[in-house]
């Protein structure tokens, strides 16, 4: 199963033992995916307490919660992309009955819509939860806690609501639309609404004073599912880690996933090491920033991250209550791999042509005083400071017309490059962004 040196596997099951032993977990499962695959996983403790001594495996399903929402926002992005919503539409435009006026299906994505955290009637303390119709009569009740966009508010109520527009739109349950949207197109067979009566851990709670662990209820959360309902294992999840690294356009575009990527609001106003993208947390791990998810249910606290750059992800599941950080043992688990056992970059191999209209374009540009050198590779035009950090990805162009491309990734993007020629084609300027650019370096408005 893996191509992880026998070392990083040592390493990887003695972070594993500690944090199980230190954490007081009755059973947990940490796995390690890359290149698309689960290359480790490990299991220390007990899936069940009926059965001591039996670990659970990569096959062993735990509920993971709030990772529900990841597969809901893939979702909403899906419908958009199909021209069915917008993400600056309203709430009402899906759920007229809506008493809450210029909620936007972007705020509801980022939890920055002001609504409160839970629907009324204190689900977590009766243990009682909606179906659909009493979702949104609730949600005409709640509260609207703060101003939109103020402040980053964690709502597992909104996401409810957005699994409604998703059944709603596709004319379907909220289950229904994912499994044909996500599931079966990913093959994630044993991901699914409660457990699927294969192998499974059971939910304990470890009081703090004894050792003695206390069996969870099995929660069925009715309309809440889109926010918390789904279980998996670590084999489905290696899969939805690499498709969030490398998408299939089959369930969403690489541009869409992009999107979901980007920040929306910062969560962590202390270190700025979390924030929240379109339905996922973007956790900063010192130089890295890995996207995925945790969730918490009675007796399940779980936890998947990916390094999307590398396509590294770690997986963390938990059958207790109270469990020690998940995202901090699923990126621990990653950054050992990564750290220790990287994968050697692709050897470099010798470009075959440079199109004839580049090749005075060739060499240092200056702009706003700074240079850059623009090259080729692989038949693409690039540009990069020279001052730049190794890290830093060079602006690539595509042509669109003549002497006229598009910036398609780094530095500028979406931005036109105009090449300006004289009267023997020799280019004489170059505006990037508009920003003009010169073989010597000029102050502003020198040339004119």
């Amino acid at each position: 199963m893996t191509d992880i040196a026998a070392q990083t596997q040592t390493a990887l099951t003695r972070i594993l033992t500690e944090r199980q032993t230190k954490g007081r977990v009755p059973g947990l499962v940490g796995a390690v995916a890359r290149g698309g695959k689960l290359t480790w996983s490990g299991g220390v403790g007990s899936a069940s307490l009926d059965n001591p001594g039996v670990a659970p495996t990569a096959d062993t399903q735990y509920l993971i919660a709030s990772h529900s929402k990841m597969f809901t926002a893939v979702a909403i992005m899906a419908l958009r992309d199909e021209g069915k919503l917008s993400l600056d539409d309203t709430l009402e435009k899906f759920v007229p009955e809506s008493k809450h006026a210029g909620i936007t299906v972007r705020q509801m994505l980022s939890h920055v819509s002001g609504m409160q955290r839970e629907p009324v009637g204190d689900v977590w303390d009766v243990m009682k939860f909606p179906d659909r119709d009493e979702l949104v009569a609730g949600w005409n009740e709640a509260e609207r806690i703060d101003k939109p966009h103020h402040r980053f508010h964690y709502s597992n109520l909104v996401y409810s609501l957005l699994g409604e527009i998703v059944a709603r739109l596709d004319g379907r349950s909220w289950y229904e639309s994912i499994q044909d949207r996500i599931l079966r197109p990913l093959d994630l067979r044993r991901t699914t609404v409660g457990m699927d009566g294969g192998p499974a851990a059971s939910g304990y709670y470890v009081p703090p004073f004894t050792d003695v662990p206390v069996p969870e209820p099995l929660l069925s959360l009715g309309a809440m599912d889109a926010c918390g309902g789904l279980a998996s294992t670590a084999e489905d999840l290696a899969k939805w880690m690499a498709f969030l690294a490398d998408p299939t356009d089959e369930v969403l575009s690489k541009d869409t996933l992009e999107e979901m990527c980007q920040p929306q609001i910062m969560a962590d106003l202390d270190r700025w090491q979390l924030a929240f993208g379109l339905g996922f947390m973007l956790l900063r791990v010192g130089e890295r920033v890995f996207v995925g998810h945790t969730g918490g249910m009675p007796g399940h606290i779980t936890g998947s991250f990916v390094h999307r750059a590398s396509g590294t992800a770690g997986i963390a599941l938990m059958n207790t209550s109270a469990a020690p950080s998940p995202a901090a043992l699923a990126t621990d688990l990653a950054i050992k791999v990564l750290d220790d056992d990287p994968i050697l970059p692709p050897a470099w191999s010798p470009g075959t042509t440079v199109p004839d209209e580049l090749t005075g374009i060739l060499g240092t540009w200056f702009t706003e005083g700074s240079p850059f050198v623009f090259s080729v590779r692989e038949g693409h035009l690039e540009a990069k400071s020279p001052a730049a950090a190794d890290y830093v990805a060079p602006a690539v162009f595509e042509k669109i017309s003549t002497d006229v491309y598009r910036t398609v990734s780094g530095r500028e993007t979406g931005e036109l490059l105009r090449i300006t020629r004289d009267a023997d084609g020799t280019p004489t300027k170059l505006n990037w962004a508009t920003y003009l650019c010169t073989r010597e370096p000029l102050a502003f408005g020198q040339h004119l």
